[in-house]
């Protein structure tokens, strides 16, 4: 009995002193360094900010970090210029211009910036009630928030929930981060203060 009690205060005492994880900046506001670009859309840096923007071709585009990350709390800061239709998605892939996995929405007014959709696969899993439409501020900083733990994901923009699912099949999930150039045309975002604390 010693021996146990012992050995669950030796464990606590572990518990205690096991360091955090640390925040990992996932965009270094000097280049694209642990992103890889895929499509002909433009991802550039200016003024330590990371730009997306339409290219000539109007086609999809999507820049996604070289590593794949799981259990996370991921927040950021997007501005929207021009038309803003763009999106973060998670525990995803990229092949080409195909993306598979889960984008949480980064959208022009009304149109469900923080809600979540299954690409190539079951498409709007939540969407934005009409009432929390106006938690975006168009034109101006954004901070988007995403916590991924198992089948769990939660969406924050500016500092107000916009969605809280469980789901398996985004529970069973492998992939990166990738930020999105939706097509069309005349799209441009920026983005800034991209930081993930592992879970």
């Amino acid at each position: 009995m010693k021996y146990a009690v012992a050995l669950c205060t030796i464990l606590a005492m572990l518990a205690v002193a096991a360091p955090a994880k640390k925040a990992i900046k996932l965009f270094n506001g000097k280049n694209l360094d642990g992103w890889k670009v895929y499509g002909t859309e433009k991802w550039y840096v200016d003024n330590g900010e990371l730009i997306c923007e339409s290219g000539p071709d109007k086609k999809y585009g999507y820049l996604l970090t070289d590593k794949f990350y799981k259990n996370f709390d991921l927040s950021l800061q997007f501005k929207q210029e021009a038309n803003g239709n763009s999106g973060v998605f998670f525990r995803s892939t990229v092949d080409g211009t195909k993306v598979k996995g889960w984008q949480v929405e980064v959208a022009p007014p009304n149109h469900d910036t923080g809600g979540i959709y299954e690409s190539y696969g079951r498409n709007w899993l939540v969407q934005i009630p009409d009432e929390k439409e106006n938690i975006l501020k168009p034109g101006e900083w954004n901070t988007l928030r995403i916590v991924a733990n198992g089948d769990h994901v939660q969406t924050y923009l500016n500092g107000q929930e916009m969605v809280d699912l469980k789901d398996e099949k985004i529970g069973d999930g492998e992939g990166g981060i990738a930020l999105q150039i939706h097509d069309g045309g005349g799209i441009k975002v920026r983005w800034r203060d991209i930081v993930m604390k592992p879970l």
